[in-house]
């Protein structure tokens, strides 16, 4: 097998002209950066649950790219096209829809800033005007949002911007969207089984050679999505069962701020510290806990 490309938590191998292998890797990455510490049993975690959803999407009766599971971090799956935008037309097939679904259910992450800067406004989510919001809340409609894909930093897109660069229509958009919330719908129901909330994640959608879409890389894992523990956000203090604990560690850190100010005035990024052992422990032991959690499943 040829590697192709390296990703920041992922390698991908092409098997032939029409097949691709995900290796799952231990490496673990945060607002684009690659944290210089490996995190054990992450890879394979993650193989497992994404493999775990994709049978999921298929039960209801989304397509996947998905082939099969090669135990323990490797996955087999359906060759698409990378293509630049200037490439991509409404009659291009066989490719990589360059955008990422977000689709958010409660106020968290960096919805949760944006609300607090005044950038977005209550009454946008469809909360009605006057409401306090509280980090937490229920959003009264799920919230869509497009970034790019391809970019080196994910760079958030209005619909008219992700119909342009994706090769789009309105119609093949309005099923992207219908598909990400049947999938939420199944991925909620599914994990309130087990006591889990599910905050928000991305998903990430290609197109077939007959241009028919379907659903592609990972989705529903510790790292693309967000999740909370029931008894504790029915309590008012949700807890953090994500990636997002890694994130918060660098926010307390101070990096979070180093970096984005640097980003602001285009400045060279200041390199990422490594997690101490402490640490790197309680993320694998999170990991591990979080597959069998929103699988229902053992991990050993």
């Amino acid at each position: 097998m040829k590697l192709t490309r390296q990703g920041k938590v992922k390698d991908v191998y092409e098997v032939d002209a029409h097949a691709l292998e995900f290796l799952f890797s231990d490496k673990i990455s945060v607002f684009d950066k690659t944290i210089p510490s490996l995190i054990p049993n992450k890879g394979e975690t993650l193989c497992r649950s994404s493999a775990f959803w994709f049978q999921v999407a298929r039960s209801v009766g989304i397509k996947t790219h998905f082939k099969e599971l090669i135990p323990p971090n490797r996955m087999r799956v359906e060759k698409v096209q990378v293509l630049e935008y200037s490439k991509i037309n409404k009659k291009t097939t066989n490719y990589l829809i360059p955008l990422e679904i977000i689709s958010r259910h409660y106020m968290a992450g960096s919805l949760w800033d944006r609300i607090r800067s005044k950038e977005i406004k209550p009454a946008k989510l469809g909360f009605k005007e006057g409401k306090e919001i509280k980090y937490g809340d229920k959003l009264p409609e799920p919230y869509i949002e497009v970034t790019t894909k391809l970019e080196k930093v994910d760079r958030l897109l209005t619909k008219k911007e992700a119909l342009k660069i994706s090769g789009v229509t309105n119609a093949e958009y309005d099923s992207i969207v219908n598909s990400v919330l049947k999938i939420d719908d199944k991925i909620a129901e599914e994990v309130e089984k087990r006591d889990l909330i599910h905050v928000d994640g991305k998903k990430e959608y290609a197109f077939d050679d007959q241009r028919e879409l379907m659903i592609v890389d990972t989705f529903g894992t510790a790292d693309e999505d967000r999740w909370w523990d029931w008894e504790s956000h029915s309590k008012g203090q949700p807890v953090e069962l994500s990636k997002e604990s890694v994130r918060q560690y660098y926010r307390q850190l101070g990096y979070y701020d180093k970096l984005m100010e640097a980003r602001k005035m285009g400045r060279a990024e200041p390199k990422i510290p490594a997690l101490p052992e402490a640490k790197i422990k309680e993320v694998s032991n999170l990991y591990i806990d979080m597959f069998e959690h929103i699988t229902g499943e053992s991990f050993r």
